[in-house]
Protein backbone atom coordinates (compact mmCIF):
# COMPACT_ATOMS: atom_id res chain seq x y z
CA UNK A 1 0.00 0.00 0.00
CA UNK A 2 1.27 3.43 -0.90
CA UNK A 3 2.27 5.14 2.16
CA UNK A 4 0.31 8.22 2.95
CA UNK A 5 2.89 11.04 2.36
CA UNK A 6 2.38 9.11 -1.57
CA UNK A 7 -1.68 8.78 -1.30
CA UNK A 8 -1.74 12.77 -0.19
CA UNK A 9 0.32 13.81 -3.39
CA UNK A 10 -1.66 11.68 -5.85
CA UNK A 11 -4.94 12.78 -4.91
CA UNK A 12 -3.57 16.23 -4.79
CA UNK A 13 -2.49 16.12 -8.24
CA UNK A 14 -5.95 14.01 -9.37
CA UNK A 15 -8.03 17.13 -8.08
CA UNK A 16 -6.71 19.19 -10.75
CA UNK A 17 -9.13 17.87 -12.73
CA UNK A 18 -11.23 19.77 -14.86
CA UNK A 19 -15.35 20.01 -13.78
CA UNK A 20 -18.37 21.51 -13.99
CA UNK A 21 -17.59 25.57 -12.71
CA UNK A 22 -14.55 24.33 -10.64
CA UNK A 23 -17.08 22.39 -8.33
CA UNK A 24 -14.80 20.08 -7.62
CA UNK A 25 -17.65 17.54 -6.65
CA UNK A 26 -15.47 14.31 -5.19
CA UNK A 27 -14.72 12.96 -1.84
CA UNK A 28 -11.40 10.49 -1.55
CA UNK A 29 -11.71 7.80 1.78
CA UNK A 30 -8.44 5.84 2.48
CA UNK A 31 -9.58 2.78 4.81
CA UNK A 32 -7.67 -0.48 5.04
CA UNK A 33 -5.71 -1.49 1.25
CA UNK A 34 -8.27 0.90 -0.77
CA UNK A 35 -8.71 4.18 -1.58
CA UNK A 36 -12.47 4.90 -2.37
CA UNK A 37 -13.59 7.98 -4.20
CA UNK A 38 -17.06 8.96 -3.95
CA UNK A 39 -19.34 11.74 -5.58
CA UNK A 40 -20.01 14.79 -3.58
CA UNK A 41 -23.92 15.14 -3.94
CA UNK A 42 -23.42 18.72 -1.86
CA UNK A 43 -21.72 20.06 -5.10
CA UNK A 44 -24.37 19.24 -7.92
CA UNK A 45 -25.34 22.17 -9.43
CA UNK A 46 -29.20 21.80 -9.63
CA UNK A 47 -29.92 24.11 -12.41
CA UNK A 48 -26.91 23.35 -14.64
CA UNK A 49 -26.78 19.15 -14.08
CA UNK A 50 -29.79 18.32 -12.63
CA UNK A 51 -29.45 14.42 -13.31
CA UNK A 52 -25.77 14.31 -12.03
CA UNK A 53 -24.46 13.71 -15.02
CA UNK A 54 -21.63 16.16 -14.79
CA UNK A 55 -20.65 15.18 -11.34
CA UNK A 56 -19.76 11.63 -12.36
CA UNK A 57 -17.94 12.57 -15.55
CA UNK A 58 -15.80 15.07 -13.20
CA UNK A 59 -15.23 12.18 -10.82
CA UNK A 60 -14.37 10.09 -13.69
CA UNK A 61 -11.42 12.73 -14.94
CA UNK A 62 -10.17 12.56 -11.73
CA UNK A 63 -10.36 8.94 -11.55
CA UNK A 64 -8.00 8.93 -13.97
CA UNK A 65 -5.73 11.21 -13.04
CA UNK A 66 -5.12 9.58 -9.76
CA UNK A 67 -4.13 6.08 -11.60
CA UNK A 68 -1.74 8.41 -13.61
CA UNK A 69 -0.32 10.23 -10.29
CA UNK A 70 0.19 6.62 -8.97
CA UNK A 71 1.50 4.96 -11.72
CA UNK A 72 4.25 7.55 -11.86
CA UNK A 73 5.17 6.99 -8.87
CA UNK A 74 5.74 3.30 -9.05
CA UNK A 75 2.18 2.15 -7.87
CA UNK A 76 -0.55 -0.04 -10.18
CA UNK A 77 -3.82 0.59 -9.59
CA UNK A 78 -7.22 -1.87 -10.13
CA UNK A 79 -10.05 -0.23 -9.90
CA UNK A 80 -13.51 -1.65 -8.77
CA UNK A 81 -16.20 1.10 -10.70
CA UNK A 82 -19.74 1.17 -9.25
CA UNK A 83 -18.71 -1.26 -6.44
CA UNK A 84 -22.09 -0.85 -4.09
CA UNK A 85 -25.18 -0.45 -6.56
CA UNK A 86 -26.95 0.32 -3.04
CA UNK A 87 -24.57 3.18 -2.74
CA UNK A 88 -24.93 5.86 -5.94
CA UNK A 89 -22.30 7.91 -4.37
CA UNK A 90 -19.84 5.64 -4.26
CA UNK A 91 -18.02 5.71 -7.74
CA UNK A 92 -14.52 3.27 -7.72
CA UNK A 93 -12.55 1.63 -5.55
CA UNK A 94 -8.70 1.23 -6.12
CA UNK A 95 -6.53 -1.28 -5.01
CA UNK A 96 -2.55 -1.15 -5.49
CA UNK A 97 0.49 -3.44 -6.24
CA UNK A 98 3.94 -2.41 -6.89
CA UNK A 99 4.82 -1.62 -10.29
CA UNK A 100 8.02 -2.87 -11.44
CA UNK A 101 8.89 -0.39 -13.45
CA UNK A 102 8.05 2.60 -13.91
CA UNK A 103 7.93 4.11 -17.93
CA UNK A 104 8.62 7.50 -19.59
CA UNK A 105 5.20 7.76 -20.67
CA UNK A 106 3.48 7.38 -17.44
CA UNK A 107 5.57 9.88 -15.97
CA UNK A 108 4.89 12.26 -18.81
CA UNK A 109 1.22 11.71 -18.42
CA UNK A 110 1.19 13.07 -14.40
CA UNK A 111 3.23 15.84 -15.56
CA UNK A 112 0.53 17.03 -17.78
CA UNK A 113 -1.75 16.95 -15.36
CA UNK A 114 -0.19 20.17 -13.80
CA UNK A 115 0.18 21.83 -16.55
CA UNK A 116 -3.05 21.54 -18.21
CA UNK A 117 -5.02 24.37 -18.24
CA UNK A 118 -9.02 25.59 -19.59
CA UNK A 119 -8.42 27.69 -22.33
CA UNK A 120 -11.59 29.78 -23.58
CA UNK A 121 -9.73 32.27 -25.65
CA UNK A 122 -9.77 31.24 -29.84
CA UNK A 123 -6.86 28.83 -30.69
CA UNK A 124 -5.56 28.25 -34.29
CA UNK A 125 -5.85 25.04 -35.54
CA UNK A 126 -3.72 22.17 -34.42
CA UNK A 127 -0.85 20.86 -36.27
CA UNK A 128 -0.68 16.78 -37.80
CA UNK A 129 -4.24 16.09 -36.17
CA UNK A 130 -4.19 12.89 -38.55
CA UNK A 131 -1.65 11.33 -36.19
CA UNK A 132 -3.13 13.11 -33.05
CA UNK A 133 -6.06 11.55 -34.09
CA UNK A 134 -5.31 7.55 -34.42
CA UNK A 135 -2.70 8.39 -31.16
CA UNK A 136 -6.04 9.36 -29.18
CA UNK A 137 -8.30 6.60 -30.37
CA UNK A 138 -5.65 3.99 -29.73
CA UNK A 139 -5.74 5.19 -26.37
CA UNK A 140 -9.78 5.54 -26.05
CA UNK A 141 -10.45 2.29 -26.81
CA UNK A 142 -9.97 0.96 -23.44
CA UNK A 143 -13.34 2.95 -22.40
CA UNK A 144 -17.01 2.49 -23.02
CA UNK A 145 -16.33 6.07 -24.57
CA UNK A 146 -16.62 6.81 -28.70
CA UNK A 147 -15.06 10.15 -30.04
CA UNK A 148 -16.19 12.00 -33.11
CA UNK A 149 -14.34 14.24 -34.87
CA UNK A 150 -16.61 17.35 -35.72
CA UNK A 151 -16.29 18.01 -39.56
CA UNK A 152 -15.82 21.95 -40.51
CA UNK A 153 -18.91 22.25 -42.75
CA UNK A 154 -20.94 21.01 -39.39
CA UNK A 155 -19.59 23.41 -37.10
CA UNK A 156 -21.87 26.47 -37.89
CA UNK A 157 -24.93 24.01 -37.21
CA UNK A 158 -23.10 23.19 -33.63
CA UNK A 159 -22.79 26.89 -33.10
CA UNK A 160 -26.38 27.79 -33.36
CA UNK A 161 -26.58 24.82 -30.85
CA UNK A 162 -24.56 27.40 -28.59
CA UNK A 163 -26.51 29.80 -29.24
CA UNK A 164 -29.64 28.08 -28.95
CA UNK A 165 -28.37 26.71 -24.77
CA UNK A 166 -27.58 30.58 -24.05
CA UNK A 167 -30.71 31.42 -25.46
CA UNK A 168 -32.60 29.03 -23.65
CA UNK A 169 -31.05 30.15 -20.01
CA UNK A 170 -30.72 33.61 -20.77
CA UNK A 171 -33.67 33.58 -18.86
CA UNK A 172 -33.84 30.90 -16.37
CA UNK A 173 -33.10 32.24 -13.38
CA UNK A 174 -32.02 29.35 -11.41
CA UNK A 175 -29.00 28.81 -13.92
CA UNK A 176 -28.05 32.38 -14.03
CA UNK A 177 -27.82 32.43 -10.17
CA UNK A 178 -25.64 29.19 -10.33
CA UNK A 179 -23.38 30.25 -12.63
CA UNK A 180 -22.99 34.17 -11.39
CA UNK A 181 -22.15 31.94 -8.15
CA UNK A 182 -19.41 30.17 -9.18
CA UNK A 183 -17.48 32.43 -11.40
CA UNK A 184 -15.92 35.99 -11.97
CA UNK A 185 -14.62 36.18 -8.13
CA UNK A 186 -11.14 35.99 -6.95
CA UNK A 187 -8.96 34.37 -4.91
CA UNK A 188 -11.66 31.52 -3.61
CA UNK A 189 -10.29 27.76 -3.90
CA UNK A 190 -13.38 26.70 -5.84
CA UNK A 191 -15.34 28.46 -9.09
CA UNK A 192 -14.24 29.98 -12.06
CA UNK A 193 -12.07 32.78 -11.16
CA UNK A 194 -11.84 36.47 -12.63
CA UNK A 195 -8.91 35.85 -14.60
CA UNK A 196 -10.07 32.95 -16.05
CA UNK A 197 -12.56 34.05 -17.90
CA UNK A 198 -12.90 36.34 -21.60
CA UNK A 199 -14.30 39.68 -22.28
CA UNK A 200 -17.24 40.21 -24.77
CA UNK A 201 -14.89 40.58 -27.67
CA UNK A 202 -12.76 37.33 -27.23
CA UNK A 203 -16.41 35.87 -26.67
CA UNK A 204 -17.65 36.93 -30.34
CA UNK A 205 -14.53 35.46 -31.68
CA UNK A 206 -15.32 31.69 -30.24
CA UNK A 207 -18.46 30.54 -31.73
CA UNK A 208 -18.77 27.31 -29.69
CA UNK A 209 -18.55 27.82 -25.89
CA UNK A 210 -20.39 28.87 -22.72
CA UNK A 211 -21.16 32.16 -22.20
CA UNK A 212 -19.85 33.87 -18.72
CA UNK A 213 -20.44 37.05 -16.98
CA UNK A 214 -17.73 38.83 -19.40
CA UNK A 215 -14.45 40.75 -18.18
CA UNK A 216 -13.75 44.29 -18.98
CA UNK A 217 -12.83 44.68 -22.97
CA UNK A 218 -9.87 43.80 -23.49
CA UNK A 219 -8.52 41.58 -26.74
CA UNK A 220 -5.92 38.97 -26.86
CA UNK A 221 -5.13 36.85 -29.32
CA UNK A 222 -5.89 39.33 -32.08
CA UNK A 223 -3.29 36.97 -34.62
CA UNK A 224 -5.95 34.36 -34.44
CA UNK A 225 -9.27 35.98 -35.33
CA UNK A 226 -11.65 33.41 -35.13
CA UNK A 227 -11.30 30.36 -33.06
CA UNK A 228 -10.43 27.62 -35.74
CA UNK A 229 -9.85 24.69 -32.63
CA UNK A 230 -10.66 21.45 -34.46
CA UNK A 231 -14.40 20.20 -32.58
CA UNK A 232 -14.57 16.85 -30.76
CA UNK A 233 -17.41 15.15 -29.27
CA UNK A 234 -17.12 12.32 -26.71
CA UNK A 235 -20.72 10.04 -27.05
CA UNK A 236 -21.39 7.06 -24.70
CA UNK A 237 -23.91 4.38 -25.95
CA UNK A 238 -25.95 4.31 -22.98
CA UNK A 239 -26.39 6.75 -19.64
CA UNK A 240 -25.60 4.62 -16.82
CA UNK A 241 -23.32 5.48 -13.87
CA UNK A 242 -20.89 3.39 -15.29
CA UNK A 243 -20.87 4.79 -18.66
CA UNK A 244 -20.51 8.55 -17.53
CA UNK A 245 -17.72 7.15 -15.68
CA UNK A 246 -15.70 6.05 -17.95
CA UNK A 247 -16.76 9.12 -20.23
CA UNK A 248 -14.77 10.78 -17.65
CA UNK A 249 -12.07 8.96 -17.54
CA UNK A 250 -11.55 9.21 -21.35
CA UNK A 251 -11.93 12.63 -21.07
CA UNK A 252 -8.77 12.91 -18.82
CA UNK A 253 -6.90 10.37 -21.30
CA UNK A 254 -8.15 12.70 -24.23
CA UNK A 255 -7.16 15.95 -22.32
CA UNK A 256 -3.29 15.08 -20.94
CA UNK A 257 -2.63 13.34 -24.18
CA UNK A 258 -3.24 16.80 -26.07
CA UNK A 259 -1.15 18.59 -23.18
CA UNK A 260 1.49 16.31 -24.15
CA UNK A 261 1.30 16.88 -27.53
CA UNK A 262 1.72 20.69 -27.19
CA UNK A 263 -2.36 21.62 -27.62
CA UNK A 264 -4.58 23.74 -25.26
CA UNK A 265 -7.81 22.44 -25.14
CA UNK A 266 -11.52 23.47 -23.39
CA UNK A 267 -13.82 20.76 -22.58
CA UNK A 268 -17.78 21.82 -23.03
CA UNK A 269 -21.02 20.65 -21.36
CA UNK A 270 -23.60 23.26 -21.83
CA UNK A 271 -24.53 22.07 -25.53
CA UNK A 272 -25.68 18.61 -23.88
CA UNK A 273 -27.14 20.38 -20.63
CA UNK A 274 -30.16 21.14 -23.16
CA UNK A 275 -32.04 18.42 -24.45
CA UNK A 276 -32.93 20.76 -27.80
CA UNK A 277 -28.82 21.29 -28.66
CA UNK A 278 -28.39 18.13 -27.20
CA UNK A 279 -30.32 17.21 -30.09
CA UNK A 280 -28.95 18.93 -32.60
CA UNK A 281 -25.28 17.05 -31.84
CA UNK A 282 -26.36 13.91 -31.72
CA UNK A 283 -27.83 14.50 -34.97
CA UNK A 284 -24.70 15.72 -36.65
CA UNK A 285 -22.93 12.61 -35.93
CA UNK A 286 -25.97 10.49 -37.06
CA UNK A 287 -28.04 9.83 -34.15
CA UNK A 288 -25.79 7.45 -32.64
CA UNK A 289 -25.20 7.18 -28.93
CA UNK A 290 -25.54 9.80 -26.05
CA UNK A 291 -23.04 13.11 -26.62
CA UNK A 292 -21.50 13.88 -23.37
CA UNK A 293 -18.48 16.44 -23.78
CA UNK A 294 -17.44 18.59 -26.71
CA UNK A 295 -13.76 19.50 -26.27
CA UNK A 296 -12.03 22.27 -28.74
CA UNK A 297 -8.51 21.44 -29.36
CA UNK A 298 -5.98 23.56 -30.78
CA UNK A 299 -2.99 25.83 -30.48
CA UNK A 300 -2.01 28.88 -28.06
CA UNK A 301 0.01 31.59 -30.58
CA UNK A 302 3.90 30.86 -28.80
CA UNK A 303 4.70 33.94 -26.65
CA UNK A 304 1.38 34.17 -25.25
CA UNK A 305 0.61 33.06 -21.06
CA UNK A 306 -0.88 29.95 -20.37
CA UNK A 307 -4.22 30.30 -18.53
CA UNK A 308 -2.92 31.07 -14.70
CA UNK A 309 -3.82 27.93 -12.35
CA UNK A 310 -7.26 27.62 -10.71
CA UNK A 311 -7.53 26.92 -7.15
CA UNK A 312 -8.48 24.04 -5.38
CA UNK A 313 -10.21 23.04 -2.05
CA UNK A 314 -7.83 22.09 0.68
CA UNK A 315 -6.69 18.02 0.20
CA UNK A 316 -8.03 18.13 3.87
CA UNK A 317 -11.77 18.54 2.80
CA UNK A 318 -11.53 15.77 -0.04
CA UNK A 319 -9.22 13.30 1.77
CA UNK A 320 -10.31 11.33 4.82
CA UNK A 321 -8.02 9.08 6.36
CA UNK A 322 -10.16 6.26 8.62
CA UNK A 323 -8.93 3.69 10.63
Amino acid sequence: MPTDEVLRDAVALACRAPSLHNSQPWQWIKQGESLDLFGDSDRILPSTDAFGRQMIISCGVALNHVQSAFAAVGWSTTVARIPNPNNAKHLARISFRRSPNISEPEVERAAAIARRRTDRLPLAEPADWATFEMVVRNILARYETDLAVLPTESRPELAKASELTAGIRRYDSMYQAELNWWSGHSGLAEGVPRDALVSRAEDRRVDVGRRFPALDTIERRGEIGEDRATIVVLMTRGESPQELLSCGEALSALLLEATIDGMATCPLTHITEIPQSRAIVRKLLGGKGFPQVIVRLGVAPKGTDQPPATLRKPLADVLEFRS
